[in-house]
């Protein structure tokens, strides 16, 4: 029975891919700040930690491998959502989000790699999003943490290289989860230049989050990863997505900017 450990299990697609994976025959230790879990199911247990305190961290990793003698992969997906101009954007909201959604990753890993290079094998994925290739306006933290960390998994492959272990990401693309709701508002009071393309701005991104695929969708897309011999570099799930990555490829940046502001500014 493979083992996994989960950061940010308790909600979300962290719960959801628990589950898959659970229900495929994994072990899954479902980590957050509140230890608990959505649904009590067999094959899940919540532990308590904070992907932002290494040593919360190093005493989950230490009580997994006591009680079971290994850990085979860990899942970096705890994360959080800031919104607003850069302009309007506290200096503490944004560290808050570099400090969750890619320190917290990288002490996560940190945290892992010592088991991983002990038994010679070890899976690292990491969640990041679409919009670490697709940056969009109001939302400018969230994509530069999240292709931060798209770079962090990528650099890291190759680091590991011959070691046995294996790193990937996720880009999922909108997802309906309470990602929408928790998310952080900055944005300024009005009067400002920014009244009129906020409102629109925001309104079609929570119309868009929620509308957007569920969940699990991202838990089946970890889960084939986690069951391949050797997993991709970048999975994006959904056909729609994935065209989206590949368009941004290949076009000139002054397109994709004038495309993305016709749509979302």
């Amino acid at each position: 029975m493979e083992v996994v450990l989960i950061t940010g299990g308790s909600s979300g697609i962290g719960a959801a891919t628990a589950t898959i994976l659970a229900q495929s025959g994994m072990k899954v230790y479902a980590g957050s700040r509140r230890g608990t879990v959505q649904e009590a199911r067999p094959g899940i247990i919540p532990i308590k930690l904070d992907v932002n305190d290494a040593e919360s961290l190093k005493a989950a990793v230490d009580g997994i491998i006591a009680a079971e003698g290994r850990l085979d992969a860990v899942v970096c997906n705890a994360g959080n959502g800031i919104y607003g101009p850069v302009e309007y954007t506290s200096e503490a909201d944004a560290r808050a989000q570099f400090e969750t959604c890619y320190f917290g990753a990288v002490k996560t890993i940190q945290a892992c790699l010592p088991v991983f290079r002990k038994q010679g094998h070890g899976r690292i994925i990491t969640v990041t999003s679409v919009m670490a290739v697709l940056e969009l306006p109001y939302q400018v933290y969230y994509s530069s943490v999240k292709a931060a960390l798209l770079s962090l998994t990528e650099g890291l492959r190759m680091e590991l290289k011959g070691s046995g272990i294996q790193c990937c990401s996720i880009l999922p693309g909108d997802v309906a989860t309470g990602f929408t709701s928790a998310r952080k508002i900055a944005a300024p009071e009005e009067g400002t230049p920014y009244d009129k393309g906020i409102k629109k701005n925001l309104a079609k991104i929570e119309k868009d989050e929620l509308g957007g695929m569920k969940p699990e969708v991202i838990g089946r897309a970890i889960l084939r990863q986690l069951k391949k011999k050797r997993m991709a570099v970048r999975v994006t799930p959904r056909l729609d997505y994935k065209a989206v990555n590949l368009l941004v490829r290949i076009i000139p940046s002054s397109w994709r900017l004038a495309i993305i502001n016709a749509l979302y500014n």
